[in-house]
């Protein structure tokens, strides 16, 4: 039963169908937000990039939990821009906002994000484990840095250790980027269950198929030039937390539903 309801109050939500190029428009509206007001943002984006520092420096020479450890990243963002939503949210409505408004989107009575956050630190750690597991279990010499990790794994001749690796990060990357993509937003936004949310989410990723593959793209492809760049994190923290929110709202007619308190 509680599944019949949470479909059908998902189906009270039209899901629109976008143009490929839709991407590059949430971009665009993201920055827009961001340099509007940038401190929230930016102490979004410092807080991950010392979270990221501080990671390598506990593992600089254990590369093998590194690479999961950015996978991993990837699967948390969406529940870490929460904040950024909410900014996104108050500018849309010509409200004040600052730094209070999106430490509020974490009030405790909104259990709703906190359950959805505990499910992708579980799928997070998970997939954490299992890549550390299967590098460490199937290279054929200790990978300790990104160029153990190039020639042992990426490059390793008759191995299929990276393409195996790679799939199974497929396989959970895509499903939890399906689930979460319109979700979380969503449940910032209005009043719904968390299940009616991702199936939300999911139709909105059914309907769109291409757009949506070149957005989870971008979102790795600017994230990874982030990781790359040091303190790039700072900007590309919240220019896709801001650009995220514009994809829901394009994504997703939510006037149906009472706004969340």
């Amino acid at each position: 039963m509680t599944d019949t309801r949470a479909l059908e109050e998902s189906r009270r939500l039209p899901v629109r169908s976008v143009p490929l190029t839709a991407p590059w428009t949430w971009l665009a509206a993201g920055w827009r937000d961001f340099t509007r007001n940038p401190g929230p943002g930016l102490i979004h984006g410092a807080a991950l990039a010392i979270f990221g520092g501080l990671l390598f420096t506990l593992a600089h020479d254990r590369f093998w939990l590194l690479a999961g450890a950015f996978s991993g990243f990837l699967l948390m963002a969406p529940i870490l821009a929460t904040g950024l939503y909410a900014i996104s949210r108050g500018l849309e409505r010509g409200q004040r906002v600052d730094m209070r408004t999106a430490l509020r989107a974490w009030k405790p009575s909104n259990v709703r994000l906190v359950t959805f956050g505990l499910l992708l630190g579980l799928a997070g750690t998970g997939w954490v484990l299992t890549s550390a597991a299967l590098i460490q279990l199937f290279a054929a010499a200790p990978v300790r840095n990104p160029q153990d990790f190039l020639r042992v794994v990426v490059l390793a001749p008759d191995s299929l250790l990276f393409q195996g690796w790679l799939v199974l990060g497929g396989l959970l990357a895509a499903p939890v980027f399906a689930s979460s993509v319109v979700s979380i937003p969503l449940l910032l936004d209005r009043r719904i269950g968390v299940l009616a949310a991702v199936l939300t989410s999911w139709r909105a990723v059914m309907e769109n198929p291409l757009p949506l593959a070149l957005w989870a793209a971008v979102l790795m492809a600017v994230t990874s030039l982030g990781l790359l760049l040091g303190l790039g994190l700072l900007v590309v923290v919240p220019w896709l937390g801001h650009a995220s929110w514009h994809a829901y709202r394009a994504l997703v007619d939510a006037s149906a539903l009472p706004e969340a308190g």
